[in-house]
C-alpha cells in the first residue's frame, strides 16, 4: 500500500483559486479557515468543480459566511444534492472572527477568498482582509511587474554574456 508523503508546509492540493482578487484588492493580511459543507459538496469538490470568481465573506450575528461560490452539483448525487451557489459558514476561532469584525467596521475593508484547498483531507479556504485598488493603483503593479521582468531578462542575457 502506497502512502502519501507530506511537504513540511503540509498537504495541500488546491481546488480553486481567485486570480482576480489580488489584481482587484490590496491584501493586508490572511486566514485559514474551515468551511461547513455537505457530503455533496466534499465530492464534488473532489472532482475540481468549483469557482471563486466573485465570491465574498460577509459577518453576521458574529459568523462569517461564505457566499457567492458555486460549487457544481455532483452528478452521482441523488434528491439529497447540494444547492450550488448556497451560503456557506466559515469555521474560525472565536478570537479571529472578533479581530475581522473589529478590522472591518474601523476601515474601508473587506473578506476575500483566495483559494479554496484540501489540507489533509478537510477543505481550507484562505480567506484574505482587502482593501479594493483603484485603477491607477492597478496600472502602478502592472508597470512595476514589466519592469521587474525587463530586469530579470537583462540579468539573464548578461549572465549568459549574449549582451
Amino acid at each position: 500500500m502506497a502512502t502519501k508523503k507530506s511537504s513540511p508546509a503540509g498537504n495541500k492540493q488546491i481546488v480553486a483559486s481567485n486570480r482576480k482578487a489580488r489584481h482587484n484588492y490590496m491584501i493586508l493580511d490572511t486566514y485559514e479557515a474551515g468551511i461547513a459543507l455537505m457530503g455533496t459538496e466534499v465530492k464534488s469538490l473532489r472532482e475540481g468543480q468549483a469557482s471563486l470568481a466573485d465570491a465574498f465573506a460577509t459577518v453576521d450575528d458574529g459568523e462569517i459566511w461564505l457566499r457567492n461560490v458555486h460549487i457544481a452539483e455532483y452528478h452521482h448525487g441523488t434528491w439529497t444534492n447540494h444547492a450550488p451557489r448556497r451560503n456557506r459558514k466559515l469555521l474560525l476561532h472565536r478570537s479571529q472572527i472578533d479581530n475581522l469584525i473589529g478590522k472591518i467596521r474601523d476601515g474601508n475593508l473587506t473578506l476575500v477568498p483566495l483559494s479554496m484547498y484540501f489540507s489533509d483531507g478537510k477543505v481550507k479556504v484562505e480567506l484574505a482582509l482587502a482593501r479594493g485598488k483603484q485603477a491607477h493603483d492597478k496600472r502602478h503593479d502592472i508597470a512595476k511587474r514589466d519592469a521587474d521582468r525587463e530586469i530579470t531578462r537583462e540579468l539573464g542575457r548578461r549572465a549568459k554574456g549574449m549582451s
